[in-house]
């Protein structure tokens, strides 16, 4: 796998309903919070694209999304 095949992925907390379907995906990515309820990445959030679309199309409100990774 190529850095080229990895993309960061971004969660709006405003759109996040707190369904957990990201937590039950991709454990050692997300987590919902305890208090809020909202999802939270943990660590950078960088997952292969093909994981990544999984998630994105898994989330019933939307709130996750694909950001590219900048080439260095």
């Amino acid at each position: 796998m190529t850095s080229q095949d990895l993309v960061h992925l971004v969660v709006d907390t405003d759109r996040c309903i707190g369904i957990g379907q990201c937590e039950l995906l991709e454990p050692e990515v997300f987590r919902l919070d305890d208090d809020t309820g909202i999802s939270g990445l943990l660590g950078d959030g960088t997952l292969p694209r093909r994981r990544a679309r999984v998630v994105v199309e898994g989330c019933p409100s939307g709130a996750i999304g694909i950001q590219e990774r900048r080439r260095e």
